[in-house]
């Protein structure tokens, strides 16, 4: 509920009273006041989400506190109240700050609309919030190896087309940042953009999510409401983690992507839609067709345009301009000024293996923001990444004659590397067992701090056991 605390400023009992008798039973906090000194000392007191304000009062104009509130910048919204109602009174109410006006005497459903008015408000004002907030944090692709570049022609190809995108690559690697830069840059920019995460919904709700319900289509449903196909009905539409869905409503998705036309839960009206749409996923579709655990047909369907969003490992020359971006971008949000980082910091950063990919680096990187003081440089010690890692950098001018080679086994094979870098898989592994090892062997946690799913992480373990096995 957006409004949640209501403050009453009228000199008269009875409507005091009214509010109170109408609001409380609906779990509405609602403090009620006579005069204006009192209304201040209750704002200066506490917070509320909405004001209902007497214009005249007896120590006062409630104009004046309304002009007050214009220059806070937490304030209720305001509802003017007046006996003595005209359209000049009400006009300069509204230019005055005043979300709306009511004229008395009034009726119990007239406060009750208003408040459903007022409410409907703050949604869209606490949505517009968190688009903004989203927007901020975006951040165009970042990097100039040429894997990047290789990505950003494809999307430039594919944009402004209507073409499906199956968006692929591992946790972390930015899909979804790809998915908006194809929005961003096509046909449809002004228009939705809508996503649901397809993993994050249960089994039960996720066909309601994908195109809505009518009322008592299921117990809960208490109103229609519009699914995200319909919503998004001119737009794009951004099914993350489509791989996550259950093959009976992979039968309904394909149906829609075909024929453009889909039923509420509980309905029986054709809905026609108009869409674009995105996909990604953490997995390799191929296999789960071959597996039987995604349809072939919704498989081909979506993979009009593939895009593979490369690993991290991959593009190692972009670590350190993404690194260096995340710095600025994160020291600014938490109003600190740091001028880089420390050699050794930089060193383990691109030594680094990034199981978890960008999103690791980002996360790491804002933790060291914060554990780092003002005007200085970040330090090794504030990245929390394992110490071993720095000490795999070497000098290719200058190699060591001491240099080892590290097989699968952790063991040396006794003489000296051709190469002064050890295979990324054996950095992965001796990584993912550092955060075991850090966690008490809690998977969960580990994946946690890996940035990984749970299955990823069963999955690695399994192939080092294999390994293991093989080797012995």
């Amino acid at each position: 509920m957006a409004i949640e605390k209501i403050l009453v400023v009228d000199d008269e009992p009875i409507i005091r009273k009214s509010f109170e008798e109408l609001l409380r039973p609906k779990r509405y906090g609602v403090t009620t006041v006579g005069t204006l000194q009192d209304a201040e000392r209750m704002l200066k007191r506490d917070s509320f989400d909405l004001l209902f304000l007497d214009i005249r009062l007896p120590d006062g104009e409630g104009h004046e506190l309304l002009e007050q509130l214009t220059t806070e910048r937490l304030r209720p919204l305001a509802i003017m109240m007046s006996g003595f109602g005209t359209i000049e009174t009400a006009v300069t109410c509204m230019r005055g700050g005043a979300f709306d006006y009511l004229v008395k005497p009034f009726s119990i459903g007239q406060i009750e609309v208003l408040v459903k008015k007022a409410e409907a408000h703050q949604q869209v004002l606490q949505v517009n919030r968190y688009l903004a907030a989203q927007v901020s944090d975006a951040s165009d692709l970042i990097g100039d190896s040429p894997a990047v570049v290789a990505l950003r022609a494809m999307l430039r190809k594919v944009a402004p087309t209507e073409a499906t995108v199956l968006i692929q690559g591992e946790n972390g690697t930015g899909k979804e940042l790809v998915a908006h830069e194809i929005f961003h840059a096509s046909a449809r920019s002004q228009a939705p953009y809508i996503k649901v995460n397809c993993a994050a919904v249960s089994e039960t709700l996720i066909e309601s999510e994908f195109f809505g319900h009518e009322r008592g289509a299921f117990t809960g449903a208490t109103e229609r409401r519009e699914g995200r196909f319909e919503l998004a009905n001119g737009g794009t539409l951004l099914l993350d983690e489509i791989s996550e869905i259950s093959p009976r409503l992979q039968a309904k998705l394909l149906r829609v992507l075909q024929e453009r036309e889909f039923e509420r839960v509980g309905g029986t009206k054709t809905m026609k839609t108009d869409v674009r749409v995105l996909a990604t996923t953490n997995r390799d579709l191929r296999k789960a067709v071959a597996s039987g655990e995604f349809r072939e047909d919704l498989y081909y369907r979506l993979n009009v345009f593939p895009i593979q969003v490369p690993p991290l490992r991959e593009r190692r020359e972009d670590i350190v301009q993404l690194a260096e971006h995340f710095l600025q971008r994160l020291a600014r949000r938490h109003g600190l000024h740091l001028p880089g980082f420390s050699e050794s910091a930089l060193a383990a950063l691109q030594a680094h293996p990034w199981p978890g990919n960008v999103r690791e680096l980002q996360n790491t990187i804002e933790r060291a923001v914060i554990m780092t003081d003002d005007e200085t440089p970040v330090p090794l010690a504030a990245l929390g990444v394992p110490h071993t890692a720095s000490s795999s950098v070497l000098s290719v001018a200058e190699p060591s004659p001491n240099l080892r080679y590290a097989g699968p086994n952790g063991r040396t094979n006794g003489h000296a590397a051709s190469r002064l870098v050890e295979p990324m898989h054996e950095i992965e592994r001796r990584h993912i067992l550092w955060a075991l090892e850090q966690t008490g062997g809690n998977r969960t946690k580990a994946a946690t701090f890996l940035q990984i799913s749970i299955r990823t992480l069963r999955n690695k373990l399994h192939e080092y056991r294999l390994a293991e096995t093989a080797c012995n």
